[in-house]
């Protein structure tokens, strides 16, 4: 596979086109851009555009970038990025050909708006040639995922699925749930729709098979059964309760039950139990018969019944109004693991066949494909897209819009469950863009679209630290929120912190967004404060030059919030309240009280590691090793500081250079 750089135009050089290179399903670009808010678009200029009235430059000045590039392109598979002439990407695309695809975008007036809009801006290109149209599928999902083009559609809940995992790199197996990378030696089975389910199935297949939850190093620490052996749901195999044959049985059963296996593991549970109480043994007769009825409630509990169904994915599409709903259900093994419902972002002018395959393209690029999908409609190049996924699936996958039995009637259903979460969408959406725009009136703001929201946390100044959390209108955006570490106003001075907290949010602001056209500057600030919080961040702001910022601080009410009433302090010193039933004065409470945990559970978190540390952690070139042969020799640290040089070298494991580095840092004049 081959990486080109192409399109600068020679008038006006790119210096920010990033080289692409393709290796073993990774990307590897010089400079990976951060996710920003770069969906604005000036759409008086691209009306004018599209309807052709007089000189086009910009529209012209994208389709001479385009033919520029497309001079030199190959007729081979590949992956296309539009830039701007910042160099940051528009939409990345791929083609079978890549010289016909291309050549597609200089034919502007056959073009939609969308895409002549996004032609408008484009100043260059960057080329990836591949081996095959599913190699580009897949590259193109995953360059979508890294650099979130505009032009793109989205796929807005990125967040990683939690999967079941049994480890098998321990003589006893353990059963956890597990997010991210699946670097770990066991089995995994997933994905869960939530870690609500993961817990709950988890639950329930300890009190069936008994397997063990806790980490290996509690594991070797037991002398004794844990709690969970009391309560039935671990076989105890840390103080040898159970052999090690035995538990590899029930880790079989285990693995049957959720391979698929279900109704022959409750069989043999069943068999077993009759040949228990044949044999007088009741005890053992009882604890069949519970984990029995833990099987039981495993496919009692289940929303949506598909026994016989392999491994299988359900999607099925929803669209009202402009929005689009996608309805996901998750089979394994005859059993619902969950559904979720996903609304993929900047679907504008898209046919729904279109954008459920963009979108089931970038979730199976963090999601292991089954080897069935079952799908509501057709779609573009499902061919290439069964292809694309046949690697990751392990064989070769099925899709296919069923016509009728089973199948087709579980495609039913998650067609009435895609309308249904986008009928509760919009309603949700409608409640809170009506508060957003109350809230903004009340505020005085003009369309507000980014609020920071500010406060910090010490305990008589030890351990400061100061949080902000980020919010628009459709909820909070966790990927924004940021903390810092209080470093020079150490004094138990609340206002010096908040200025020293603006003084560096602000300060690099300005530094990496001066033109603000990178969405990092927000529509307002809110501090959780009275007059004295506004007074110094009005004047720390006013240090930097920045002006321009409203700022508004929340103060307790006249009875210290007990009634509920909040008091809004503008910058010119007036004070504003809303009714103790106001949904726009409930709604800043919960902007208040979100800051106000995340800076508070920031603040628990630090001070929890400076408990834990020692002030041998200070000392460069000591590492736990040396630290624990110390403390094991004297006892504690402030014995290894009052230590001579002669006992430090005596120490078993520290040698003569250690020794001493030890001694100078604690006598610097000695």
């Amino acid at each position: 596979m081959v990486g080109q750089k192409l399109g600068e135009r020679r008038a006006a050089p790119l210096p920010f086109l990033r080289d692409g290179a393709y290796l073993g399903g990774m990307v590897d670009d010089a400079n990976n851009p951060p996710d920003r808010a770069a969906d604005r678009f000036n759409e008086d200029k691209a009306v004018s555009l599209i309807r052709g009235g007089g000189e086009r430059p910009d529209l012209d000045a994208g389709v001479a970038a385009i033919r520029e590039v497309l001079a030199t392109l190959p007729v081979r598979p590949g992956v296309y990025r539009m830039q701007d002439a910042r160099g940051d990407v528009l939409y990345v695309g791929k083609a079978r050909a890549l010289r016909n695809r291309v050549a597609n975008y200089t034919q502007v007036d056959r073009l939609p708006l969308r895409l002549q809009r996004m032609v408008s801006q484009t100043r260059g290109m960057t080329i990836v040639t591949t081996n095959s149209e599913a190699e580009a599928l897949l590259l193109e999902a995953q360059l979508i995922k890294r650099f979130r083009p505009p032009y793109n559609v989205l796929l807005r809940d990125d967040k990683s699925f939690p999967f079941i995992l049994l480890r098998s790199d321990h003589d006893f197996a353990r059963i956890m749930k597990h997010r991210g990378a699946r670097r770990a030696v066991g089995n995994y089975y997933g994905p869960f729709a939530s870690a609500g389910s993961v817990n709950t199935t988890i639950n329930a297949l300890q009190k069936l098979f008994l397997l063990r939850s806790c980490t290996d190093s509690f594991f070797a620490r037991r002398d004794r059964p844990c709690l969970l052996y009391q309560i039935k749901r671990c076989s105890a195999p840390c103080v040898d309760r159970i052999s090690k044959e035995d538990y590899g049985e029930l880790v079989r059963q285990a693995k049957d039950f959720l391979g698929g296996k279900s109704n022959a593991v409750q069989r043999e549970i069943e068999a077993q139990m009759s040949a228990a109480a044949e044999d007088l043994d009741f005890e053992r007769a009882a604890m069949l018969r519970d984990r029995l009825r833990a099987a039981t409630f495993i496919q009692g509990s289940q929303a949506i019944h598909a026994e016989g169904l392999p491994n299988a994915d359900i999607f099925a599409c929803a669209e009202k109004a402009g929005q689009i709903a996608i309805q996901a259900f998750f089979i394994r093994g005859g059993q619902n693991w969950g559904h979720r419902a996903f609304f993929p972002a900047r679907t504008e002018g898209m046919e729904m066949g279109e954008v459920l395959q963009s979108f089931m393209a970038q979730f199976y690029e963090e999601v292991p494909p089954p080897r069935v999908i079952l799908l509501d409609r057709a779609l573009p190049e499902a061919d290439l897209l069964a292809e694309a996924l046949k690697e990751g699936a392990g064989g070769k996958v099925e899709i296919s819009i069923p016509q009728r039995g089973d199948r087709k009637r579980l495609v039913e259903q998650a067609e009435r469950n895609a309308v249904e979460a986008l009928d509760r969408r919009m309603a949700e959406s409608g409640s809170k863009a009506k508060v957003w725009r109350e809230m903004a009136d009340f505020l005085e703001l003009d369309e507000p679209a980014r609020i920071e929201v500010y406060d910090n946390s010490h305990i008589q100044g030890q351990h400061a630290l100061g949080a902000m959390i980020c919010a628009g209108p459709e909820g909070f955006l966790k990927n924004q929120y940021r903390k810092w570490n209080i470093r020079e106003a150490q004094t138990n001075d609340d206002f010096a912190m908040m200025r020293e907290v603006m003084t560096r949010r602000f300060g690099r602001a300005m530094e990496e967004d001066p033109d603000r056209d990178k969405g990092q500057w927000p529509d307002c600030v809110l501090i959780d404060g009275g007059k004295g919080q506004m007074s110094a961040v009005k004047a720390a702001l006013e240090e930097l030059g920045v002006e321009d910022v409203p700022l508004i601080a929340i103060a307790k009410g006249p009875h210290h919030g007990r009634d509920g009433r909040e008091v809004f302090h503008f910058p010119d010193g007036r004070e504003k309240m809303l009714p103790v039933n106001s949904p726009v004065l409930f709604h800043l409470q919960r902007l208040r009280d979100e800051v106000h945990r995340f800076v508070i559970g920031a603040h628990r978190e630090k001070r929890s590691r400076a408990i834990t540390a020692s002030p041998l952690d200070e000392i460069p070139g000591i590492g736990p090793a040396r630290k624990r042969a110390l403390l094991l020799h004297f006892g504690t640290a402030s014995r290894v500081r009052a230590a001579s040089l002669d006992d430090l070298m005596r120490t078993p494991g520290v040698s003569e250079a250690v020794a001493r580095a030890v001694y100078d840092f604690y006598h610097p004049g000695g």
